[in-house]
């Protein structure tokens, strides 16, 4: 079983005006459901895991190894990439990679423009001659999660353009109102201006903070050139508030095992996914050409 780059995915979601779901693996318990939902809907799909809890799941080799044997006993056969999220250094990009990644991201976008590009043509160098892709962020998505934190800075075009072209990056995060975790009141991401990045740039742009965002918000980001959506905060709060709910329901006060209520954690999250999928119009785009061998 081999996984596919987002390179691949994510030109072809743009070409054809959908977007490839990414869905951060907050436990590896996640994986299952969020493929399972995927295969189902034969939905192309983009695992993750945000490089502040790599560690926590156990490394990076276990999270491929996990992944590769969980796809090959679920029987998966859609394309499937994984993802390392919101990395801060080459080194964890490097060490990703040569775990088995098929993509990673680099978050230069706290820093100068001339060194964000610094470091992402490092990772991008290295990347290609290990035909991993790579994602990079200019400007900064507002919020916390996963403790990845900061304020809304929204991207210029002449930066976006800059770490295309100098970096050579296959996605590009560009922020525009969206953050991470829960939104306060409803968002309102910078169209114009999304627009216009979109054309200058012409490579496929990457939505953060995908959760809570209106479904006419998200079509409007799919038309102007986002084809990856990162989900993360509704699958948490699915997760466990199924498992809240469960516990504190009087007439099992006496369970212990956790595989009583570990079904319906994980449909709980598999409606979210696939209600995701139906928005991000990603259903049956799985093509076989692109299935994992």
């Amino acid at each position: 079983m081999r996984f596919v780059t987002m390179k691949d995915m994510l030109e072809k979601a743009k070409k054809e005006s959908y977007a490839v779901g990414q869905y951060n693996l907050n436990t590896l318990l996640w994986a299952k459901p969020v493929l399972e939902a995927s295969q189902e809907e034969q939905a192309p799909v983009i695992l993750a895991s945000s490089d502040k809890i790599v560690d926590k799941l156990g490394g990076f080799n276990v999270i491929v190894e996990t992944i590769h044997q969980m796809m090959d006993e679920l029987s998966i056969d859609i394309p499937v990439c994984l993802h390392l999220d919101h990395a801060s250094t080459v080194e964890r990009c490097k060490e990703a990679i040569q775990a088995g990644y098929s993509s990673v991201m680099i978050d230069g976008s706290t820093m100068p423009i001339e060194e964000n590009i610094r470091l992402t043509k490092q990772v991008t160098n290295y990347a290609k001659k290990h035909g991993v892709s790579v994602e990079a962020e200019v400007g900064t998505v507002g919020g916390d999660e996963d403790g990845v934190k900061g304020t809304v800075s929204y991207a210029s075009t002449e930066d976006c353009v800059r770490i295309v072209e100098e970096a050579g990056i296959d996605a590009l995060a560009a922020a525009l109102g969206s953050v991470h975790g829960p939104y306060k009141g409803e968002p309102k991401l910078g169209f114009k201006e999304m627009d216009e990045i979109s054309k200058a740039t012409e490579v496929p742009l990457v939505l953060h903070g995908g959760s809570g965002i209106p479904i006419n918000q998200i079509q409007k980001s799919i038309e102007l050139g986002h084809a990856k959506i990162n989900v993360n905060t509704e699958c948490a709060q699915a997760w466990t508030n199924s498992i809240r709910n469960f516990l504190l329901d009087e007439k099992n006060f006496d369970v212990y095992q956790p595989w009583l209520f570990l079904d319906e954690a994980y449909e709980a999250i598999k409606v979210i996914v696939k209600e995701k999928i139906v928005d991000f119009g990603t259903e049956n785009k799985a093509s076989n050409s692109e299935k994992c061998k």
